[in-house]
């Protein structure tokens, strides 16, 4: 493990890439305030649960598979795009409902919308070939040279930058669920809020699909 200065470093350089807009950002906030604070802090945990087949499979070695591979980047890129894709347009062609929070009646279908947002989530993060080499790039670096047990150590790592983007994730998660609840504008205007969500899920795929592998 790194000195302390370097983990506070780590942790610091964690919580403001986790503060960068992105498709994981955009996921929990749009079902945060379809749905409610419940929806997107399950959004998150599914990001979150994805972020750590990213994290063993850098451990392991599938991540510099990824950047070496063109053949293996190219193909998890395009199963990547295409989820994406498919997610934005699913958005794009939404009937807009009168409620953002679902209310008492609708509780029976809670835990089975729950279940799909996190595997959704989870499919979002573990198809995208770039997580994975975030992590090989971004952890390596603040593990010491003369470490004895570098995979444990990156383990470690990454273990805590998965915890540390989660009080971040759940802020966002609260703070579009509670600009649903409270703000009734927000409301009547969800359906275009999910027609943007769903051009910008469809701009993330587009912009995946387009990407060539960062370590050509």
């Amino acid at each position: 493990m790194p000195d302390t200065p370097q983990l506070l470093l780590f942790i610091a350089a964690g919580w403001l890439l986790n503060l960068t807009p992105g498709p994981d950002v955009l996921y929990i906030v749009s079902n945060a305030l379809k749905s409610g604070v419940r929806a997107g802090v399950v959004a998150a945990l599914g990001i979150v649960s994805g972020c750590f087949v990213h994290v063993f499979a850098a451990a392991l070695g599938v991540s510099a598979l990824l950047a070496t591979s063109a053949t293996a980047f190219t193909v998890l890129k395009w199963i990547g795009a295409a989820y994406l894709v498919w997610m934005g347009i699913k958005l794009l062609l939404a009937k807009g409902g009168s409620s953002v929070v679902p209310n008492d009646a609708a509780q029976a279908s809670v835990p089975s919308d729950l279940r799909r947002i996190y595997l959704r989530g989870f499919l979002t993060n573990v198809l995208n070939p770039k997580v994975a080499l975030f992590f090989l790039a971004f952890v390596p670096q603040f593990i010491a040279p003369g470490t004895p047990d570098k995979v444990t150590a990156f383990l470690l790592l990454g273990l805590l930058f998965n915890l540390n983007s989660l009080p971040i994730n759940f802020g966002y998660a609260w703070l579009a669920g509670w600009a649903a609840g409270r703000v009734s504008a927000v409301q009547r205007t969800m359906h275009w809020m999910d027609r943007a969500a769903g051009a910008m899920f469809v701009g993330f795929g587009l912009k995946l699909a387009m990407s060539d592998n960062p370590s050509r």
